[in-house]
């Protein structure tokens, strides 16, 4: 089998596979045995079939299927074999049915949409913005207050405070105002709220300045947009009764359960960052500093990424693509692309398409690989990550491993984080290739910016 390449450009080029009936005759016959070794045929024994009884039963679909096949592999063999960056799948110039009564050998055609060279230069020279977030004082005492609260404790209150939850006697009232009687009225007798989550603030309202033993009325229907399943877990009955309630209720309180925070002492800060981590209040705030700045480099990220892409994009972007090649393949590929839509589609993912191609010459230049051991330490943080959420911030690194090596098990999340790792690794070595323009702005300042990237 002969397989050879014609370019008519840089980005375009025909692959021609000449095949011979030397090629493939000694595979048909080789599937046609293995059909009467582990078939049954109607007529024979298992086994015992005639070469060319097979052959007129399977002959046809035996060499169609072999002839694709061989022809296939030996294309993406040509394309490994000469290190061809192939931009999708060869193109079948011509889709035609096999003659086996008159020919023995044929021919096929593929174009190859070949992705351009990219000459990218990644020094000192390239110079790219990153904008880090100025932590300020407020910020610190809102995490702070934030951090005290989640370790505080719950105890009975006499008023009412934002943070409060309020248990007691839950009563429907009729359009009048008045309790409502008779067996569809709802009664819980003992009901708990959080005006704390209420979605119409106005109701959170009504029960500031309330103590306990005091009447509150208000609306369930408004504190939670007529959420059913939010009604039915407040009134306690099934969903169907509160798909159309709209009706004020009256709750007497009876307990008033406030949040104390923590204090500032060594049980708090052992709580929040682990044993033994912190020593006394200034350590506690510089780590809590930490902590937010870790929670707003995030953003600084993506930002620096959006950046990235922008420089690179301007000074790359210009490059020709094999843009008929790919429309025939994307047609191909999606039966609902044709000659009426391609142009419209395909100019969508123009732009990420030169993305990803500047990205991995960019990778290539800065020899970017992913190891097993970034995954996993990538997985560790995730993990550490969604433990922080639930209040749980001194995992030790055992546990963390484990969930992060679970994590990496998933079939279907480990490509998504190798896609992830691998933007990490290469930003970082973009980071450290470049110059990077840093500056120090405040967080409504990086609003402003983020807006305009």
């Amino acid at each position: 089998m002969n397989v050879s390449m014609s370019k008519s450009d840089a980005v375009n080029a025909r692959l021609t596979v000449a095949v011979e009936e030397s090629d493939y005759r000694p595979k048909v016959v080789e599937d046609l045995k293995k059909i009467g070794r582990t078939h049954q045929i109607p007529g024979f024994r298992k086994g015992h079939v005639a070469l060319k009884d097979l052959e007129r039963r399977f002959g046809r679909d035996v060499t169609a299927d072999v002839i694709n096949r061989e022809v296939f592999e030996a294309v993406m063999k040509f394309i490994e074999d000469n290190k061809l960056n192939v931009l999708g799948q060869p193109v079948p110039v011509e889709v035609k049915e096999l003659d086996f009564k008159t020919q023995k050998d044929y021919t096929f055609e593929y174009d190859l949409a070949l992705a351009p060279e990219l000459n990218v230069q990644l020094d000192k020279n390239e110079h790219i913005p990153y904008y880090e977030i100025e932590v300020t004082d407020a910020m610190i005492a809102e995490q702070d207050e934030a951090l005290r609260k989640r370790f505080g404790a719950q105890v009975p209150g006499e008023v009412f405070e934002k943070d409060a939850l309020v248990k007691g006697a839950l009563m429907e009232l009729d359009e009048n105002g008045n309790v409502k009687e008779g067996d569809d009225a709802i009664q819980v007798v003992s009901g708990i709220v959080a005006p704390m989550f209420f979605k119409d603030k106005d109701q959170a309202a009504l029960f500031e300045g309330k103590k306990v033993n005091d009447k509150v009325v208000f609306n369930p229907w408004k504190t939670c947009d007529g959420d059913a399943t939010e009604l039915s877990s407040m009134l306690q009955v099934d969903k169907n009764r509160v798909a159309d309630l709209h009706n004020d209720f009256e709750m007497s309180i009876s307990e008033i359960i406030v949040v104390r925070p923590a204090e500032h002492n060594k049980e708090f800060y052992d709580q929040v960052f682990g044993k033994d981590s912190v020593a006394d209040e200034a350590a506690y705030l510089e780590k809590v500093k930490q902590m937010i700045q870790g929670g707003l480099s995030g953003n600084s990220e993506i930002v620096f990424q959006l950046e990235c892409r922008k420089y690179f994009t301007a000074k790359y972007g210009d490059m020709t693509l094999p843009s008929e090649t790919l429309k025939k393949w994307l047609m191909n590929r999606d039966e609902a692309l044709n000659e009426s839509n391609i142009e419209e589609e395909y100019s969508k993912m123009v732009p990420d398409l030169k993305w990803q191609l500047i990205k991995e010459a960019i990778a290539s230049v800065a020899q970017v690989k992913i190891e097993e051991s970034d995954l996993l330490d990538f997985a560790k943080n995730l993990a550490r990550r969604q433990f922080e959420q639930y209040g749980m911030t001194n995992i030790d690194d055992e546990t963390l491993a484990n969930y992060a090596k679970n994590i990496l098990a998933d079939k279907n999340y480990r490509p998504r984080m190798i896609e992830q790792v691998g933007d990490m690794k290469l930003y970082n070595a973009i980071k450290d290739a470049v110059t990077l323009d840093a500056k120090t702005v405040s967080l409504d300042e990086f609003k402003e910016i983020a807006s305009k990237v």
